[in-house]
């Protein structure tokens, strides 16, 4: 799979650095030790963090401008990886879904990054290109409907919209059947060295966890 960071995106955040795992891997329904992994972690977080104070960190803050800057405001849209963690320091039970989709919650959870899961055969063509959305672009988020993109940060294959940092899309999400998966991270804030170790926290969970030897990574700007 190919990656391309467009001109548009360039302009708004040229220290833009993303990663790419590509895996093949077995999906279960529950994994009780991963969810002590989430849970562990969850209470380190109430302990260190409040709403307003996560704002701070620096791959979600990064996020937050990249969508200013782009004409979308991140508190009516939030990047996945603020909107995960203010749920846990709000006291919330986050959702159990699958395997895959806990641990790549887990792993933004864990570095800030919004990261994107995707059930690599459901992709049209052999390229991804990150732009930002389009007034009136057709995109349907994952449990919740239509989504209005225009001014996010989206990644397209031949056929439209798969991932922005606020929701991937219907067409491309990982299920009970995924066994291609491909995982991207957004570093907005240009940190190559914690994107790398993002990917590599990643490819350790999915050893763990999905039956897999952790597939590889790559980096993109």
């Amino acid at each position: 799979m190919e990656i391309i960071v467009s001109q548009e995106i360039e302009q708004v955040c040229p220290e833009f650095v993303g990663a790419c795992v590509d895996a093949t891997v077995v999906n279960s329904p529950y994994s009780e030790a991963l969810w002590k992994e989430i849970d562990d972690l969850c209470r380190k977080f109430r302990g260190e963090l409040t709403t307003e104070s996560l704002k701070e960190i620096c791959s979600i803050a990064a996020t937050r401008r990249v969508y200013k800057a782009c004409g979308k405001d991140p508190s009516r849209y939030r990047p996945a990886s603020e909107a995960l963690i203010r749920r846990v320091l709000q006291g919330k039970e986050l959702y159990q879904l699958n395997t895959l989709v806990d641990l790549v919650n887990l792993a933004s959870i864990a570095f800030g990054y919004s990261i994107g899961g995707f059930d690599a055969e459901k992709f049209v063509g052999d390229t991804l290109t990150l732009g930002i959305g389009r007034e009136g672009e057709p995109y349907e988020g994952i449990g919740r409907g239509m989504l209005n993109i225009e001014g996010l940060p989206v990644y397209r294959d031949a056929k439209g919209g798969v991932g922005t940092p606020t929701s991937d899309n219907e067409r491309t999400k990982i299920t009970a059947d995924t066994r291609h998966l491909v995982v991207l991270i957004n570093g907005y804030d240009g940190n190559e060295q914690r994107v790398r170790e993002n990917a590599s926290y990643i490819q350790d969970l999915l050893r763990k966890y999905c039956q897999s030897d952790g597939g590889t990574y790559s980096i993109y700007r």
